[in-house]
């Protein structure tokens, strides 16, 4: 099939005629119709590209270099000259470059130093459903410039399965083409019984089901899809040990591979093939000649690790929509077989789609990046799925605490556009910036590198593997992770070795994986410039770095008996026991868990901790280091007492008490809260306070003319804290009198008239008064027992007859019997069957 013949062709006409009328388009087209390289073949045949480049955003670097080597290859050109493509740590582009691919970040950063987006004349956003955090980030972005300062700017999103509602309404005026494309049917075959990857190698069940259908099918190639780098070499091997595969070519596809190995894996052979792939195969590549997919379900997903602060890829099961997508592979030149390394019960529990990015993502990055762009009131941000307030707020306090942003606006610093050079999480960002000051940039990388998997030295071991590990690390007195080094300096000198690696308590697997994210941390480090050389480890200097990353989570032990500590930003945790910083009085943890126990009760849980001097924090953030007069309620006195402070933020180091006497408007504060908490007893705040302010509440709703503004929870603290002022402890707050400052809430004319329309008590027919209960919702309600209500009838109003009155009918035991608004009717239709029942129980009382 030549380009022309794909079937993207058929928009041809429709899409450069929407782009010219509008600028702004959806594409949708399945995988193998030709979008990802055909579309910026279009844009420049029909002129688009006269004054500048397409950039054509990829969500993975493997895709965005395969795509333009593609490209390049139909256009006849050189990779690097008309067709070019830019991922992390590598770059083949030039002057003469008019379609170039790249991965998301790219363009965000190159967005945040040159908003204008000089030279480029179209965005494409490819892939768009994976809904990648950098992604939407961008298209927003890219919105917001044409729609200011470049209207000329092009935009095109395209997608293989998107719900296209959403993003039309966000791109509006926007047309949205659609092209079925052209795929055969594809049988998806399920596993009769669950299989746990924990008891049998998701490699060997793998080879064993290639082996199977390879027997009873004699045309066509194979694609697997495995997690990893990792799980696709053992792949490698189990396939090679199958009979029934022996006249296949095996090879790898993933994004570490060097490009030759990755062009090799989609190149055409004589032989049948075997490709085994991460899931950047799921929809950015389409390989000729796949017939057969084997799919084990798992893929590494991006998500935020709150524990640690960070990032992480860690294996999970992918969704329906997911594995909707990989079974499509098989179908593109013949119909197909895929086979789902589970049952078809266990497909049916599976999530419908991956939640985007910006749900489950740490969101520190990007903000940065923006506020590099000038964007300071991120909430404000156009953002086509707007993420929690919660983690935009966490994502500002951190690059705060990183030295990142600063003053009111969080504006960002110099520190902050330094920090942005790295294409890292902030915190190693922050941390490789102090390791560049201080001379140790490779052992930073290396424990950067530590710390992106999960931990691969075990816990809980027996007590020979913990005398192993004392005689072979050694102690450690200055930092877990010193000792999180030594390990995997152990495992990689014994070649990670299963049997070395059990012997210190070491997870082999978790141990390898370190390695190439170690090459990866250097080269990004050299690429900016650091010093990577070989270095001795000089313990204070790699302490700082870890305390320049993680100065948020500075813990204090409360005392040298117990394992608890006092954490930055009013939080408590307790140091884990495993860690070696049992003897440090103040320490950063890398890592804080929420930790559930008995009763359901939340513990957090401190861990991979280092031990921190003092001077240190004044040496690193003098900004943040203070002497200062603290304000606190004492428990045992039950007074609000001044104390002299040395604090890191709001963690007090050290306080010593002083005979000064507070400021009034903090221990009214402090007061306030423990009333709040129930600690102080207010005893003149009773039910008629209460009631006060439901009546309050009420005038303001049913009479808003009156334009009294109500009492909300927020407001009742506040006025708790008046009432407060001026005091010190509980002993002087237990009788004084509320209602002074209840009433300064109202202004003279509306407290004049509050009894008139609300009254307390209300006035009968019969002479008698009765009390009047206002609730939060519904009408007052009047209590009164039924001998009181002889010779009232009718309806009864408040409020200049804008309120009605309900009648609470009490029994002579004070026990209602009845609810009503109209008594004449009580009379007449009820109360003939209640006298005769309650005359007999009662005949003291008067019934008439």
């Amino acid at each position: 099939m030549t380009p022309r013949e794909l079937p993207i062709y058929e928009l041809e006409n429709a899409l450069v005629a929407s782009l010219r009328a509008q600028g702004r388009l959806i594409v949708q087209a399945p995988t193998g119709s030709g979008k990802s390289t055909q579309l910026p073949q279009m844009l420049k045949a029909h002129g688009f590209l006269a004054q500048g480049e397409v950039v054509v955003l990829q969500p993975r670097r493997l895709a965005a270099r395969m795509l333009a080597k593609r490209v390049a290859e139909e256009m006849r050109c050189e990779l690097g000259g008309e067709v070019g493509y830019q991922i992390r740590l590598e770059s083949r582009v030039s002057a003469k470059t008019k379609i170039r691919f790249v991965t998301e970040g790219i363009l965000l950063r190159q967005m945040s130093f040159d908003p204008a987006l000089k030279g480029i004349a179209a965005l494409v956003f490819d892939e768009f459903h994976e809904r990648h955090l950098y992604g939407d980030i961008s298209l927003a972005r890219a919105l917001q410039i044409q729609q200011t300062t470049r209207p000329d700017l092009k935009i095109v999103v395209m997608s293989a399965t998107l719900d296209a509602v959403v993003l039309k309404d966000y791109l509006a005026p926007c047309d949205v083409l659609t092209s079925q494309g052209r795929s055969f049917p594809v049988t998806v075959e399920y596993l009769p019984k669950p299989v746990s990857f924990d008891k049998e190698n998701v490699w060997d069940v793998a080879a064993r089901e290639c082996a199977r259908v390879a027997a009873r099918t004699t045309t066509g190639d194979f694609l697997v899809f495995m997690p990893g780098a990792y799980e696709i070499s053992r792949t490698l091997q189990a396939l090679q040990f199958e009979r029934d595969l022996r006249d296949f070519v095996i090879f790898p596809l993933h994004g570490e591979l060097p490009p030759e190995q990755q062009d090799r894996a989609v190149s055409r052979y004589d032989q049948r093939k075997i490709i085994v792939s991460t899931n950047v195969a799921e929809t950015s590549l389409t390989i000729d000649g796949v017939t057969v997919v084997v799919d084990c379900g798992l893929a590494r997903v991006a998500r935020f690790d709150p524990n640690r602060g960070i990032n992480t890829l860690l294996i999970e099961k992918i969704s329906i929509a997911s594995a909707d997508q990989r079974a499509g592979r098989a179908g593109r030149t013949a119909p197909g077989i895929c086979v789902r390394l589970w049952t078809e019960r266990e497909h049916s529990q599976r999530a419908l789609q991956e939640l985007p990015e910006v749900k489950r993502l740490d969101l520190s990055e990007v903000v940065l990046t923006l506020k590099a762009s000038g964007i300071d009131d991120i909430a404000a941000f156009p953002w086509l799925e707007k993420p929690e307030p919660k983690a935009l707020e966490r994502a500002e306090v951190l690059l705060t605490d990183l030295g990142a942003v600063a003053g009111k606006r969080r504006s960002i610093t110099d520190t902050g556009r330094r920090m942005l050079r790295f294409p890292v999480h902030p915190r190693y960002a922050r941390m490789l910036l102090e390791a560049d000051a201080r001379g140790c940039v490779r052992p930073v990388a290396l424990m950067a590198s530590l710390t992106q998997g999960r931990s691969f030295l075990m816990r809980g071991v027996g007590r020979d593997v913990e005398d192993a590990r004392d005689d072979v690390l050694g102690e450690e007195t200055e930092s877990d992770f010193f000792l999180l080094m030594r390990a995997w300096q152990y495992a990689e000198k014994n070649s990670y070795s299963v049997d070395a690696c059990r012997r210190l308590g070491i997870h082999a697997q978790g141990a390898r994986q370190v390695g190439p994210l170690f090459k990866q941390f250097l080269e990004i480090a050299q690429k900016e410039g650091l010093d990577t050389g070989e270095t001795s480890v000089d313990g204070p200097a790699v302490s700082k770095c870890v305390l320049a990353g993680f100065s948020d989570q500075l813990a204090k032990r409360l005392d040298g008996g117990t394992l608890r500590c006092e954490l930055v930003h009013n939080r408590r945790g307790v140091l884990a026991r495993e860690s070696a910083m049992q003897k440090a009085t103040l320490l950063v943890a890398a890592e804080v868990s929420e930790v559930e126990g008995r009763g359901g009760e939340v513990s957090v849980l401190l861990s991979l901790a280092t031990a921190i001097e003092e001077p240190w924090l004044k040496e690193l953030f003098p900004e943040d280091y203070r002497d200062a007069v603290g304000v606190v309620y004492d428990e045992a006195a039950r007074r609000v007492i001044a104390r002299r402070e040395r604090r890191f933020r709001d963690l007090v180091l050290e306080a010593k008490l002083t005979a000064e006497t507070p400021p009034e408007s903090a221990a009214a504060s402090l007061l306030a809260r423990e009333v709040m908490a129930g600690n102080i007893t207010l005893t003149e705040w009773n039910e008629n306070v209460d009631q006060w302010i439901v009546r309050v509440n009420r005038l303001a709703e049913w009479f808003p003319e009156l334009e009294v503004t109500p009492i909300t929870e927020g407001d009742r603290a506040t006025l708790i804290e008046q009432i407060c002022y001026g005091s010190y402890g509980a002993r002087e707050l237990k009788d004084k009198p509320v209602m002074p400052v209840l009433r300064d809430w109202l202004r003279p004319e509306q407290l004049a008239v509050l009894d008139d329309y609300l009254p307390e008590r209300l006035v009968m027919g019969n002479g008698r008064k009765a009390r009047l209960t206002y609730n939060k919702e519904g009408p007052p309600v009047m209590s009164a027992r039924i001998q009181e209500l002889y010779g009232v009838d009718g309806r009864f109003t408040i409020g200049h007859g804008r309120v009605p009155v309900k009648f609470e009918v009490l029994a002579p035991n004070q026990r209602p019997i009845q609810v009503t608004d109209d008594l004449t009717s009580f009379w007449r239709d009820m109360y003939p069957k209640v006298k005769a029942e309650l005359s007999r129980r009662y005949p003291r009382h008067e019934w008439r």
